[in-house]
């Protein structure tokens, strides 16, 4: 299987080059020969002044670096982070090693942290961030509009066919060209309808100031605030950790207008939104993003999530040198759940808990426990409804692989290492290197 996804990712970009080499320039091929209505001149230079455009688009969304983050990167807001570990929000990449700037995600293929990531796409190569977005957006642009403009000549073409069906075969066109027509038809027809859905949920995200990650996060989000109303709340996190679940407003919507600035590498000029060889956004930015205020300032995105959460380190395993590489971590985390972490740390002994499960094992486990198999309902009230799964969809059956995310990073198991220790080791690391 990790062989046939290795060849498919390597025959996107060829498949994708072949397409469009088809559609731009065999479809002159036919209208050339087509003597009841051959191209003006106006249409070929449309024609080929749209293939350039999406030629130009295409090659800077397979190219351009979708960017990293920067290293040795901290946040600049120390009271915030301390607020993000206390609530359990993910600020640390494993894979990295370093801390994750807000709307950044580790990318399973391009093996790094990307910022403002909207997914890896299969056709490009590449990561669709906050540096790749302009020119991926208008490589989706141009293409439909390309080939909606060559759908209006090829239909245009048919109906002449159509009309003339009644005369002799000689005075029309050949087999060969009406297979032609007819297979141009079919290929542009369907991949327009195809990326012109993806055009509109782009430029709705754009609008929203969304990506598509983050549109899973606000779906996950309200699935969690449906589940913690059964229980007062609440969800249990890690250890038997009781985490509050309240409605969070996403942060990043500051207004249409502003929003599209911000998508298209906050430029206002409109021109530059579509001139297939503007700039991409500075690459000082994408580490910080404007909110819109509707939350408290300690507040950041996502919300938090129990699978998201790693199991609390027990209390024997912490030496005095790493509590003083970040104290400030570890007062907020034993102050809000040092009573927890005991209870947790008792039950695991006890219970001979070696590693958290995925939520349909913990489900199944919970179910066989409580001697209720026939019942499946989240609103049962039994314990199992508060567990979150690592597996879990959104409406349209997406996970957040699907997206490009590596989930291993994402979501935490019993035997990871805690935060502090990891800053402990960065810190040595870097000192070494120096």
């Amino acid at each position: 299987m990790a062989c046939r996804s290795f060849n498919i990712s390597h025959l996107a970009l060829p498949v994708v080059t072949a397409l469009i080499s088809f559609l731009a320039y065999t479809s002159q091929l036919f209208f050339y020969y087509f003597d009841e209505a051959p191209l003006t001149s106006k249409e070929t230079w449309w024609l080929n002044i749209f293939a350039s455009c999406i030629w130009v688009c295409y090659y800077r969304s397979c190219t351009v670096d979708p960017g990293h983050t920067p290293k040795n990167w901290m946040p600049l807001d120390r009271k915030q982070l301390e607020e993000d570990c206390a609530s359990g929000r993910q600020r640390w990449c494993r894979r990295c090693e370093a801390f994750k700037p807000p709307r950044a995600h580790h990318c399973k293929t391009c093996q790094r942290c990307i910022p403002k990531m909207d997914h890896h796409c299969p056709w490009t190569s590449n990561c669709v961030s906050h540096f790749t977005f302009p020119h991926f957006l208008r490589f989706l642009f141009y293409t439909v509009v390309g080939m909606g403009y060559l759908e209006t000549l090829l239909f245009e073409r048919a109906s002449i066919i159509w009309a003339s069906r009644h005369l002799p075969s000689y005075l029309g066109p050949s087999l060969v060209q009406l297979a032609h027509l007819f297979i141009l038809l079919v290929v542009n027809s369907l991949t327009l309808f195809a990326l012109a859905i993806l055009l509109v949920r782009s430029i709705w995200s754009l609008a929203l100031n969304t990506t598509t990650i983050e549109s899973w996060e606000i779906e996950r989000h309200e699935t969690l605030l449906r589940r913690a109303r059964h229980f007062g709340g609440y969800l249990s996190g890690p250890g038997g950790i009781q985490i509050r679940i309240q409605k969070q407003e996403f942060p990043y919507d500051i207004g249409i207008w502003s929003n599209i600035k911000a998508g298209m590498g906050g430029s206002a000029n409109i021109l530059s939104w579509f001139w297939p060889f503007a700039a991409t956004p500075d690459r000082s930015t994408g580490l910080d993003f404007e909110v819109n205020g509707f939350e408290d300032s300690n507040v950041s995105w996502p919300p938090p999530d129990p699978d998201r959460i790693p199991f609390p380190a027990k209390q024997r395993n912490l030496d005095a040198a790493i509590k003083a590489a970040d104290a400030s971590y570890y007062r907020a985390v034993e102050a809000r759940n040092s009573q927890k972490i005991k209870d947790a740390n008792d039950a695991q002994v006890n219970r001979g808990i070696h590693r958290r499960k995925r939520f349909h094992e913990r489900f199944d486990q919970n179910r066989k426990e409580d001697g209720d198999l026939s019942s499946d309902s989240e609103a049962s009230g039994s314990r199992t409804s508060q567990n979150g799964e690592e597996g879990w969809r959104n409406s349209e059956g997406e996970r957040l692989r699907d997206f490009g995310v590596d989930e291993d990073v994402e979501f935490y198991d019993e035997d990871d290492i805690p935060l502090g220790i990891l800053i402990k080791r960065r810190q040595q690391k870097a000192s070494q290197t120096e």
